[in-house]
């Protein structure tokens, strides 16, 4: 587990940099870190991010723009609220307009 601690703590470290009004995904920080085939680990990182940590948990998406499953944050209502408040645009399918709003770390 304190490997998988270490890895998480790097997450949430590349995670808590994304400027508001936009968006990273969980590829782009594996790639960052160096463990380019480690996005689902990046995911499992940010479901375990400890509650009040204030980190910017919202502003990181899949590939496509698409926002977490319903049961994160309460819902994807609830993420794409926090999104808009910050400035991020959606297309008609729903996805973050990636092409306005991607961070790259």
């Amino acid at each position: 587990m304190r490997e998988s601690g270490a890895l998480f703590n790097r997450v949430w470290s590349v995670a808590a940099k994304v400027p508001r009004g936009k968006v990273t995904t969980y590829g782009a920080i594996a790639r960052a870190l160096g463990s380019p085939g480690a996005a689902r680990t990046v995911g499992w990182a940010m479901r375990a991010v400890p509650v009040g940590s204030g980190l910017p948990c919202h502003r990181v998406v899949n590939a496509t723009g698409e926002l977490s499953p319903e049961e994160v944050f309460g819902g994807p209502d609830v993420q794409r609220s926090l999104l808009e408040s910050e400035g991020v645009t959606f297309d008609v399918q729903g996805r973050v307009d990636m092409k306005r709003h991607l961070w790259i770390p």
